[in-house]
Parts: structure tokens; C-alpha cells; sequence
């Protein structure tokens, strides 16, 4: 896949707040039809960089295209393919929640009402309560309501799930399973929750001060990172474990627990098998590859 098919690119794109850098030369392509993870400790310009994408944030440097749009020059017809919810869920507080579902939906000739009905009764969305009088948990609700309400091709959220509970996190998550089925719709989540977001992204961005430690596809990264326990069939363990890539081994009660890269399976096994041991190979879960990734 080129990068004239990418519906977001970036190139070379840097940004700063006075002192502060918060985008270091960053180069980004995100493609039609996938669900990519936004992963990084505060601070690490995640959220910087998704408003460049919706042209809230222009680049003192680099450039940013969306939609095949120079970014600072988005108009109606690419903002009518977004949806954005933003980590704080600013809302009009005045109004009350059904009144901002019709004011926003009103602007969108193709809003879902059948979508809408089916949200505000699964998520139990107070529609006669005043928006300002929500607890944060629902209006987190509402502000992802708004955002996907007319069935935008890209969907964009910021911390979507920080203050929902974890029934309803499991909700949401269904919700973003099903909003994918539509291969024309994209979906960017920044997450904090990192055990939430491995269960839907195809594709993984790591971030760390302003620039990207890793960008690759899910499976491919599942791949990268292995985690081994060995027991012995018989007699202890060697002193020796001939084992290449181990980026962490400990040991305990007669036994080895080793952290490998790029060691396939097939190859511990036989490793385990010449030891004559036992080889028992998981896959990592993403915030043990979240920490090995930041920390190297």
C-alpha cells in the first residue's frame, strides 16, 4: 500500500510550546480501514498530534494532509468525514443532552437516528438532564454519541474511555468492533488503558517526547515479543541458557521465565528440546511491549 492511498500523512512534522517540543519531525501514514492505537505517558504529544490531523494544531514545519487536504485548510465537506471526541468532552453545558444531539445532528444531512435510539437506550443517556449537570462518565457517553452519530469515514478519540467504568468500556469497545465493518471507516484511539485497546487495534503507533518509537502492524508486533517459561524435564536447569534475543530472564524455584525478540517458536522449541526442557511460549500483552519499547 503507497502513501498516496494514506487518508492521513504526515511529513516531517514538528511542534512547539515555548520551550516545550512537542512534535520532533514526524512521519505518519494511517490508511483506510484500520484501527490504529495511539500509545504514550502523558506528554508524549498524542494528543498534539491528533489535532494536527483536524487542523486544531498547524506544524511550525512538516506538512499534514488530510483526506488528500493540506490540514490548515480543511473545509466542510473533510470535516463532515470526521468524528473527534476530545479527552476533556467539551460540550455546550447550558443545553439539555437531547437538545445538543439535535442541534449537532442537524448539521449532518446523513445522521443515523437508529443508531442514535439504539446508543441513548444501551448507554442509558439522560437526554432531558442538562449536559453540565452529567457526571463525567456521561458526558464522555454523549460527546462519543455526537462523534459517531453520522457515520464518519474517520473517527478520531482522544482518551474516549477514561471515565467510563469498565462494563461500559466493554460496551464501547463492541461499539468501535462494529463501527470497523464498514472498510471505508478508520478509527485512531488514544488510550491510557492499554489492556482495552489491544483487544481492537490492526495497528500500533508508540510515542515518546514528541516523536514515534514504533509503528507497525499488531500481529506483526504480537510477533516480535515472546515470553518463555522453562522447566526442566529433568535435573535443574543449565546455568547457560543458550537462547539468542533475550532481553530479560529471570529465575525461580527451578525454573527460567525469559523475555525473547524475534526468536520464532519453532526455534525455542527446539532451543528448549536440546536442554531437555520444557518450553511453555506465550505472546506478550501489549503494556509488557509498551514498556520494553519505551525503555530501549
Amino acid at each position: 500500500m503507497t502513501n498516496e492511498n494514506a487518508i492521513v500523512q504526515m511529513q516531517g512534522v514538528s511542534k512547539r510550546f515555548g520551550k516545550t517540543q512537542a512534535l520532533a519531525s514526524v512521519d505518519l501514514s494511517i490508511f483506510k480501514g484500520s484501527i490504529i492505537g495511539l500509545a504514550g505517558a502523558n506528554g508524549a504529544g498524542k494528543s498534539t498530534l491528533l489535532r494536527h490531523i483536524i487542523g486544531l494544531y498547524l506544524a511550525d514545519e512538516g506538512r499534514c494532509t488530510t483526506f488528500g487536504c493540506n490540514a490548515a485548510k480543511l473545509g466542510p465537506e473533510e470535516l463532515g468525514r470526521i468524528g473527534y471526541v476530545h479527552q476533556e468532552g467539551e460540550l455546550i453545558d447550558w443545553m439539555k443532552a437531547g437538545q445538543l444531539i439535535r442541534y449537532v445532528s442537524a448539521y449532518y444531512p446523513n445522521w443515523n437516528k437508529e443508531l442514535e435510539a439504539k446508543y441513548v437506550a444501551d448507554y442509558e443517556i439522560s437526554t432531558e438532564a442538562r449536559v453540565g449537570s452529567l457526571s463525567p462518565g456521561q458526558r464522555q457517553k454523549l460527546a462519543i454519541l455526537l462523534a459517531i452519530g453520522f457515520e464518519p469515514e474517520l473517527l478520531i478519540l482522544d482518551e474516549p474511555a477514561a471515565a467510563l467504568d469498565p462494563v461500559m468500556r466493554a460496551n464501547f469497545l463492541d461499539l468501535l468492533l462494529q463501527f470497523i465493518q464498514d472498510e471505508n471507516r478508520t478509527i485512531i484511539i488514544s488510550s491510557h488503558i492499554l489492556s482495552d485497546i489491544e483487544k481492537v487495534i490492526d495497528h500500533l503507533v508508540i510515542m515518546k517526547t514528541g516523536r514515534i518509537l514504533l509503528d507497525l502492524g499488531f500481529d506483526e508486533l504480537r510477533e516480535r515479543y515472546s515470553r518463555v517459561r522453562l522447566s526442566a524435564l529433568s535435573g535443574e536447569l543449565p546455568g547457560e541458557l543458550p537462547f539468542t534475543n533475550v532481553l530479560d530472564c529471570r529465575r525461580a524455584n527451578g525454573e527460567a521465565i525469559l523475555t525473547v525478540e524475534n526468536c520464532p517458536p519453532e526455534q525455542l522449541q527446539q532451543q528448549a528440546e536440546s536442554l531437555n526442557c520444557r518450553a511453555d511460549i506465550q505472546t506478550l500483552p501489549l503494556e509488557d511491549i509498551y514498556k520494553i519499547v519505551v525503555s530501549s
